[in-house]
């Protein structure tokens, strides 16, 4: 049965980005994201998981879950995807961080892009 903590689970091998600021699937915008995610007030972890793929947010304990097994771009998917729907803290965020976490909220999913 489906746990009420979990506010989603996403499959984001579906999900492929379109940035105006060309956000790259990488292990250096990985771990930039991962602590826009801390310095906004959430724990992230990488965890052995029964999910098929992508991660889960469980927002009652504000802690995101990423997939070990998943690839660096399905991670970094996710992650926009999860900051994106998520009410960030900024107050510890310093101009650099700010300026990511616009980015990643002005990021468009491709299948979305023509209807912007």
């Amino acid at each position: 049965m489906f746990n009420s903590h979990f506010i989603h689970i996403i499959n984001t091998e579906r999900y492929e980005y379109i940035c105006k600021t060309m956000i790259k699937l990488n292990q250096s915008t990985l771990d930039k994201l991962e602590e826009l995610l801390i310095l906004g007030g959430y724990k992230v972890r990488t965890e052995k998981g029964n999910f098929k793929s992508g991660s889960c947010v469980v927002e009652s304990s504000k802690l995101v879950v990423l997939n070990k097994f998943s690839t660096v771009e399905v991670k970094v998917s996710f992650l926009i995807e999860a900051i994106r729907s998520l009410d960030l803290d900024t107050s510890m965020m310093d101009e650099k961080y700010l300026k990511l976490l616009q980015d990643v909220k002005n990021t468009v999913p491709a299948d979305q892009e023509n209807l912007s």
